[in-house]
């Protein structure tokens, strides 16, 4: 055999497709096996399973032509990114390659860190940028002033007023003592002096709060209060937060310690309408600041930490009152005074030293000239308005620039206070009597339907008595609370004796105004049931009426002709005085000036403002429909709205009830004790209020066009103990009660307000109830005058000409004294006074609303309202 026979073909490079080809070819001298001699192409040399494809089908796993990976291949393979080539890796491995199962998805470390330092290095980046760009706030700007300008009802000028009444100076530090920069770290951020200027767990801690939507956190460090107070919003957003920060950040590093100190010192709001340390010192203590004591310094400091509860002569809402913001400001001046000696910042001898001086005297509040008369009860009104119903803070406001369209009628606010002055002048002498000294007035008028205050009278001036009469005074409203009990009477109805304490409508029957009660005096209180009530002592309760009278069974529309007291407080018990409180807070008056639910609650012992009680009889004037009273229609700053008032109204009563009620008022006026109040032939309704000891006289009143309440009491506005005192002699005359100068007061205004008004009639009264029968009333009325409505009852008795009321249990009750005024020395069986037409201080401690004689609080228990009694717009945003 040749040695130079040929040679089988060599395979042309290697790799997998290579080695199939060698495969394929027959070893020499050896014939190719076969299976399917049969099969197409057998014995010419053609692949076993017919083509390529079937030659890989039929390779076995893992042989030479076989198609499986192995896991070091990954996706190396066929259909890799990186087009296959052996060993080439990715710049994420993500998924991970050479992982099975969940184990693909797991991050590894590298990743895991690689994505932490990238994030870090992007928050750093931003921060880096944000730095750069912010601007570091100027001092000096945020001192410009500005003023804030009223406009009436017409869109005439009021006033120009508000923003900076007392001009902010700013002031080196060099000329802050060093006691007030004491007293202000020590308070406010004792580690000022070694912190970057923020406090990141004090941010994280607001962040969190802000973005659940809690309650939120201001900044925490001076630094933090400067660049608020300086540059930002006193918004509290997560936006304004972030950029908080990052300011605070900037300032701390390039600016001294001492030029942040006294930037926030001259930008700080001190209350009275100052901002600056310079303009506070002028507005509590009328000296430069140069010369403030370490004492007095600390009383500062805590105005700082809100104005309108540290002022001593008391600020806005039923939480700022004298008394209590002077217990506040003196716990905070004395608790600065430690802390500086707890950080170092006070030597102890001089701590006792200005402990033992006692409370530093702090000076009158001295509004500004331009407000004098009607103009800053007006104004003030207003701000209270803006700052409860809208997102303008105090503060903001204060800073000045928001032109605020009022709904005040100038014409109206002349003729109320002209009104009020002439009967002042005429009756009121104050040399001549010492009993007419610190008489006081307050008043207010109310449009139906719209719930507009068309005027106020808030005293004889804003600059020299500075409690806005027509807001919330705490004086008791007497018999002029009687219409809701009515009110509530005619929509829920008297509760079946024979059934229990919750009954739902079809268990009560609607009472009529025709419906019988015994007017006696001194009458036997009773539960719904007809059992006598007991106070917690066990005593019997009996209401007196007016100089102790009889009156024999009467309609409740006699009763509320006349005032008879004894009808009202058992109807009050039969109806519940829960839902005689719930007729008042539906008609318009505010929960929280409301008195506790005693037997003697139907009788006016709560004490709702002038303009809460004219906003609720404007209720009934418009046929139930309920708006309530506001002073603000629109805001604007620099040309853009910054508040616009939305009207709501809501249907309190169903409008037969209203105008049931209106139709028994109508009563009063044309034959009752309200005679005086008659405008000739404009229909009127209204109701007079005198409360116990003849501490307070109301006349509240309305015509179709306007609502107006009218209210005088005395009370000394310089005495250390605030109290209400007796009008008896007041003017002259005996006794002083709403028919006389409250009265008087009213048609005198209301003539001049509607002069030249068309004459509108009252919406006709139907029918409506039952004819009830009250305990002790005879169910043969035939004694009893009837009427029907429309057509006001003649008299079953001519009103005592000489009133006198019995001696009250004390000689008089504090403004904010409840337990005196509501009720605190009740359950003498009977032997307290309601008045000529109510509001007993005496009264009993009683059930509640229900009624229930199982239900007796203790008569001395707390008879304050919830909230202290908040003003016409609840109180103050601090």
């Amino acid at each position: 055999m040749s040695e130079h026979r040929r040679k089988p073909p060599q395979p042309q490079g290697g790799g997998r497709a290579a080695a199939r080809r060698a495969a394929q070819q027959p070893t020499p001298g050896r014939r190719a096996p076969s299976t399917h001699s049969s099969a197409p192409g057998a014995g010419r040399g053609e692949p076993p399973h017919g083509s390529r494809p079937g030659a890989r089908r039929g390779a076995p796993p893992g042989g030479p032509g076989g198609r499986r990976r192995s896991p070091e291949q990954g996706l190396g393979g066929r259909g890799r990114r990186d087009g296959g080539r052996p060993g080439a890796k990715r710049l994420i491995d993500y998924p991970r390659a050479g992982k099975t199962g969940f184990r693909r998805w797991l991050l590894s470390w590298k990743l895991t860190a690689g994505l932490i330092i990238s994030f870090v290095a992007l928050i750093l980046g931003s921060v880096g940028v944000a730095l750069a760009v912010v601007q570091v706030p100027s001092a000096q700007k945020a001192a410009v002033v500005q003023k804030n300008v009223y406009y009436w009802a017409d869109g005439k000028q009021m006033v120009v007023a508000g923003g900076g009444s007392l001009n902010r100076q700013i002031v080196p530090i060099s000329q802050i003592p060093v006691a007030m920069q004491n007293a202000v770290i020590s308070a406010e951020n004792a580690s000022f002096d070694q912190d970057m200027g923020v406090d990141p767990m004090g941010i994280a801690r607001a962040v969190v709060k802000m973005a659940q939507g809690g309650e939120t956190q201001s900044g925490s460090t001076i630094t933090q209060q400067f660049v608020k107070n300086t540059y930002l919003s006193q918004e509290q957003t997560l936006k304004r937060k972030i950029t908080e920060l990052l300011i605070s950040v900037k300032v701390g590093a390039t600016q001294d310690k001492k030029d942040i100190l006294a930037g926030y010192l001259n930008t700080a709001y001190y209350g009275r309408g100052a901002y600056g340390i310079q303009a506070a010192a002028r507005a509590y203590f009328d000296k430069d600041c140069a010369d403030l004591t370490p004492s007095e310094s600390a009383f500062l400091s805590a105005t700082l930490n809100g104005p309108n509860l540290y002022d001593p002569y008391g600020g806005q809402g039923p939480a700022a009152t004298p008394e209590k913001n002077t217990k506040r400001a003196t716990d905070r001046w004395k608790w600065t005074l430690d802390r500086e000696v707890q950080v170092g910042r006070m030597q102890t001898p001089d701590h006792d030293k200005w402990v033992a001086a006692g409370f530093p005297k702090v000076q009158k509040p001295k509004p500004a000239t331009n407000r004098a008369g009607q103009i800053g009860y007006l104004t003030d009104l207003a701000d209270n308005y803006i700052v409860a119903h809208s997102k303008i803070s105090k503060a903001e406001l204060d800073k000045g620039g928001y032109q605020i369209y009022t709904t005040f009628d100038r014409d109206k606010v002349d003729a109320l206070s002209k009104s009020v002055e002439e009967v002042r002048k005429a009756n009121i002498k104050p040399k001549v009597r010492d009993v007419d000294q610190f008489v006081q007035f307050g008043g207010a008028s109310v449009e139906p339907k719209t719930g507009k205050i068309v005027a106020i009278y808030g005293g004889e001036n804003a600059l020299e008595h500075f409690t806005n009469n027509a807001d919330y005074t705490g004086v008791q409203v007497g018999s002029t609370f009687k219409p809701f009990v009515l009110a509530a009477a005619m929509t829920h109805g008297k509760r079946n004796p024979a059934l229990g304490p919750k009954q739902g409508d079809g268990q009560r029957t609607v009472v009529s105004p025709e419906s019988i009660y015994n007017g006696n005096n001194k009458v036997t209180l009773r539960t719904y049931n007809g059992t006598v009530w007991h106070d917690q002592d066990g005593k019997e309760w009996h209401q007196p009426n007016d100089g102790d009278e009889d009156k024999g069974l009467v309609t409740l529309r006699t009763a509320m002709q006349f005032s008879v007291n004894t009808p009202y407080i058992q109807l009050g018990m039969d109806v519940g005085t829960d839902l005689v409180q719930e007729a008042a807070v539906k008609a318009g008056l505010d929960k929280d000036q409301l008195a506790s639910l005693t037997p003697t609650f139907s009788l006016g012992t709560s004490a709702p403002s002038a303009i809460r009680l004219a906003g609720a009889y404007a209720t009934f004037a418009a046929s139930g429909k309920q708006v309530d009273p506001y002073s603000v229609t629109k805001v604007e700053k620099d040309g853009k709205p910054a508040y616009e008032h939305e009207e709501k109204s809501a249907q309190a009563f169903d409008s037969n009830v209203a105008n049931n009620v209106t139709d028994v008022l109508r009563t009063v006026v044309e034959s009752g004790t309200g005679t005086k109040a008659k405008l000739g032939d404009r229909p009127v309704a209204g109701k007079t209020g005198t409360t116990d000891g003849n501490r307070s006289a109301w006349f509240a009143g309305y015509t179709p066009q306007l609502s107006t309440a009218i209210g005088m009491y005395r009370v000394d506005p310089n005495a250390k103990k605030q109290e209400f005192l007796s009008m008896r002699g007041v003017g002259g005359q005996p006794t002083i009660h709403g028919a006389s100068f409250p009265a008087e007061i009213w048609a005198d205004y209301m003539t001049d307000a509607l002069k030249g008004k068309p004459v509108l009639q009252f919406d006709p009264a139907q029918p409506i109830g039952q004819k009830v029968f009250g305990d002790g009333a005879s169910p043969s009325p035939s004694a009893v005058p009837s009427t029907t409505p429309s057509a006001p009852a003649s008299p079953s008795a001519s009103p005592s000409k000489s009133p006198s009321a019995s001696p009250s249990p004390s000689g008089s009750c504090a403004p904010f004294d409840f337990k005196c005024k509501f009720g605190g020395n009740g359950g003498n069986s009977g032997n307290g006074n309601g008045g000529k037409d109510g509001g007993a201080s005496g009264g009993p401690g009683g059930p509640g609303g229900a009624g229930d004689p199982t239900e007796s609080p203790s008569p001395s228990g707390n008879r304050r309202p919830p909230n202290g009694g908040g003003g016409l717009f609840g109180g103050q945003n601090n």
